[in-house]
Parts: C-alpha cells; structure tokens; sequence
C-alpha cells in the first residue's frame, strides 16, 4: 500500500493504545504482518519530554520503519512543538490523537473531547501541519461525541482542508468508550467526502470481518486494536484472507508458546526485569484469555515476582496445553470467554 509517500507490505494498521503498543509490541505486529503500527500516545506537554515513560513511548530503536508516533493535547502551539520535538527525534509520521476517550485525557479537553470543538480542530491541525512541512500528519478521531453529534464527516474535511494526509476512524463516538458494536455508516459516508486515505477501526476481530469493513466502507485499509492483544497472528491471517479468499490454518500451540516467550525477552530487555515482570503479566493474561483452563493459571502467573518464575509458568502451561491440543482452544463461558 502506498501511504503518505510510504510504501506498506499491506492496508492493515495497529491501532495506537496507551500501555499496549509499546516499541516490543509494535515490532512484533510488524513481524506479524502489519504494515504499520502507531505508537502510543506521547503527550505535547514540553514538561514531561524527560520522563521516563514519555521517553520509553518515544524509543523506536531498531524499529521497521515508517515511525509514527501519536501525540495528544489540546493546545496549537504545544502540539506543534510536540511536532518538531518527535520528527526532530526521528518520527516519520506525526499522527494527532483525536480519539481517546479516558476522562483524564477528555477532562483536559484532548482525544475525543475536541471534537465538541470544530474550530480548535482547525487550529490544531493547521498549527502540527504548518510545524512539521516536510512530515506527513495524520488523525486519528471517532464518529462523533455522541450518537446525537456525529460530526466525523466535518471533521474529515477540516483535516483534508488542513493538508493532513491521513484519517483513521473509530467506529464509535467518545460517549460509547468500547460498548456495543461499531458502526461502519458514518466512516463509508467519510470515504464519499475526502479524497484522502480513510482508515477504519473498531471491532475487526476476524479475517472475515476484515473482509466486511473494507466492502462496507470502501476505506483504504483496517486499524486493529484490541483484537490483536494476545493475538497478533490476527495481522497474517487477515493479510491472508483479504488477498487469497482462503482463511490459513489456526497456529499450533507450540509457535503461539515460542511467539509468547520471544515477546517476553523483549519486554524483559525493554522495561527491565523488575518492570517487564509487572507488564509481561498484562500480555500474558491476553494470549492465554479464553483459553480452556487458564483461568488458574492467570491467577497464579499475576502473583510471580521474577523473571525465571513467569518464564517457568508460561512453559509449564504451553508445554502440558500443547500435549493436550494441537491448536489453541477457547471456552465459551463469560470467565473463560475470548475478548473482541
């Protein structure tokens, strides 16, 4: 896919989520068959450029580019500082978060709360563009702040006025956080009024569901998110579908086991043993949620205090899971049910 003036191995995006797509994570939904994954949200706070986490969010060493790193804020002349200070650290993509819907960014009126704002929209995006002239911006935004302001086709066309190069959708407005289902009307109306890629995002869970988003909005391509915590397969197995009609066979446990502990050295070598022990906790719930029988487990691995612990855990479950199935096996009851 050609992208802002990059070439992608594919039209599949992973969906920028703050604490989740962390340098190891975005590497390995690279390697997974993603063309693009966004970074987690950096604040425009010139303050906090320092911290440790703002300086972890902002690390793309060794990184498959293109880099695109997500900022958020609410003021022009910070986001446009915020801008300079990423490119000038090595982004290659400036995208604008639009589409957070967590109080503490929304009380600060950043994420979705602008939306309620046409005009500083405008002036936000006017300002990041007018900062950045040589690097592509894109945005990220829902359908609206809630079911009566569904104001994404305005939205749209302030960015497109605005020389953003790029609008990924959320098929949902702030007021929804993640309940119900996403709707896919409002992005297919967007798609008929820019002339920029419209890329859609919210509840691609499945090949085939990939397969429905993109007939039903005619976007340029598909932003994953939640779907591809633990299961960032999903990449290939869309990428494989949407291009041959065909769904590939599930892994084996075994390579979803050597995937999971690759992802665990990273996070180790990433964070530090003692905080890649408390984050590789969080992933390693998502890969095994759902599973039959590991609900156990989970509850056993979140009270492992080292490294050679949780290592240990993890192959004891895979290895004892993989002599009893040959692919992963899910339960359909609410404790043991598979997240979407």
């Amino acid at each position: 896919m050609d992208f802002v003036g990059f070439t992608l191995r594919n039209n599949l995006f992973v969906a920028p989520m703050a604490g989740v797509t962390d340098r190891p994570f975005r590497q390995l939904c690279k390697k997974m068959g993603a063309g693009l994954a966004v970074s987690e949200m950096v604040t425009s706070n010139s303050l906090l450029y320092g911290s440790a986490k703002t300086l972890r969010r902002a690390n793309h060493s060794g990184e498959v580019a293109p880099i695109s790193v997500q900022i958020a804020g609410a003021d022009p002349q910070m986001m446009a500082d915020a801008a300079r200070h990423n490119v000038d650290n090595g982004a290659q993509i400036i995208d604008i978060n639009m589409g957070c819907p967590a109080k503490k960014v929304c009380n600060v009126m950043a994420g979705s709360a602008l939306m309620q704002d046409e005009p500083q929209v405008g002036r936000i995006l006017d300002a990041v563009v007018a900062a950045v002239p040589n690097t592509p911006v894109t945005l990220k935004f829902r359908t609206g702040w809630n079911v009566a302001n569904k104001n994404a086709p305005v939205i749209a066309r302030i960015a497109e006025n605005a020389g953003v190069r790029a609008v990924a959708i959320h098929g949902r407005t702030r007021c929804q956080q993640y309940t119900g289902e996403a709707e896919y009307d409002t992005i297919a109306l967007v798609k008929t009024l820019v002339k920029i890629p419209v890329i859609a995002n919210g509840d691609i869970t499945t090949p085939e569901k990939a397969r429905l988003v993109l007939d039903k909005t005619g976007a340029d391509g598909l932003m994953i998110g939640r779907a591809a915590q633990g299961r960032p397969w999903l990449f290939r197995e869309i990428e494989h579908y949407l291009a041959s009609g065909e769904k590939l066979p599930p892994a084996p446990v075994a390579e979803i086991h050597a995937i999971l502990l690759a992802h665990l050295e990273d996070l180790y070598a990433f964070y530090g043993l003692e905080t890649g022990v408390k984050v590789a906790r969080k992933h390693i719930s998502w890969y095994t949620k759902g599973l039959v029988g590991s609900a156990a487990f989970r509850k056993v691995m979140n009270t492992l205090p080292s490294v050679a612990l949780q290592r240990q855990a993890v192959d004891e479950f895979f290895l004892r899971y993989a002599e009893e199935h040959t692919h992963l096996r899910y339960g359909e009851n609410t404790e043991e049910g598979l997240l979407t």
